[in-house]
């Protein structure tokens, strides 16, 4: 990408009057003119905020540009790049035309735009916030995201045994570049409190994606190991809005209260094996003939049960 030393936000952000005079400048088009991309980086728009949006646009119209780039082999079609809220508060308001500024870009180039736009929105929730760092990154490295995750973790072994394998490298580098340029977090604190957030449980990410619950409370929830006591935590976490003291009792309690409705459920069959012990002990049932071979096969049944475990 041709833009890799520049800043991520000013790359974002620059106007028509600041790139230069291959910069096209600002212009009128018709909505209609514009495509979302295939690829969409945020999946999830607050309802309350969209509709604040919709007012503004209806009272004031659209304030800041559109960003758009130019669809090969599509004469006059458009794909958005940047300002996707706008572009639906546009539809939503009956717009016909907005202000766009238009570039040319790459497939990449434009990808990392619109995950750095994203990134810079106070709304943006942690999940949505985690996968754009991620892909951001992949893209920088020209990798999957899977495997910039493995590269994190590497990164994390390494500062905890002091040791410089990973850092040292162009890779790690470039990571720790990127959390510079962005400005959000530490790429140290990017791997100790987000990326967890990916392995939570699907009804919780559904939760964080929506908005309707903190991530930190989220990861606390996660921690209740019975998955009927955890969704009835969740939905409690959200319908009462408990703090996250509260939600930590309840976890507590949860996990504390399960290992002892196991030791109740096991107690009669410890209470039937030392009764059986003692009676055996006491009738020497081994001395008679006729049932040695019904015992012997009870035991042959108990040596097996106890190998499997």
């Amino acid at each position: 990408m041709s833009t890799k030393r520049r800043n991520l936000k000013d790359f974002v952000f620059e106007t028509s009057e600041t790139v230069g005079e291959s910069q096209q400048p600002a212009s009128m088009l018709a909505l209609s003119s514009i495509v979302l991309p295939s690829k969409q980086p945020r999946r999830y728009f607050d309802p309350t905020k969209m509709d604040q949006l919709i007012q503004s646009v209806k009272e004031y119209g659209i304030l800041e540009n559109l960003l758009i780039r130019p669809i090969p082999d599509q004469d006059g079609q458009y794909e958005l790049v940047a300002g996707e809220r706008r572009y639906r508060a546009a539809q939503a308001s009956g717009l016909l035309e907005v202000p766009v500024t238009i570039r040319d870009l790459t497939d990449s180039e434009a990808i990392s735009i619109a995950l750095v736009e994203n990134l810079q929105r106070e709304d943006l929730n942690p999940v949505e916030e985690t996968e754009a760092v991620l892909q951001l990154l992949a893209l920088r490295l020209q990798c999957a995201k899977a495997e910039v995750v493995s590269l994190l973790y590497r990164m994390q072994n390494d500062v905890s045994r002091l040791t410089d394998n990973v850092i040292s490298q162009p890779e790690a580098e470039s990571i720790k570049a990127v959390f510079t340029e962005l400005g959000l977090m530490g790429w140290e604190s990017f791997v100790s409190n987000r990326l967890p957030l990916l392995k939570l449980p699907e009804d919780i990410l559904d939760a964080l994606r929506s908005g309707k619950i903190e991530y930190t409370k989220s990861r606390m929830i996660a921690r209740v190991k019975n998955e009927q006591l955890r969704k009835t935590l969740l939905a409690e976490a959200i319908g009462s809005g408990l703090s996250l003291n509260q939600i930590k009792e309840r976890v507590s309690s949860f996990n504390n209260a399960k290992p002892q409705q196991e030791e109740s459920e096991s107690a009669p069959v410890k209470q039937r094996i030392t009764s059986i012990l003692s009676q055996v002990q006491k009738t020497k049932v081994w001395s008679n003939p006729k049932k040695q071979k019904q015992l012997d096969k009870l035991l042959s049944q108990i040596e097996s049960l106890l190998e499997s475990e």
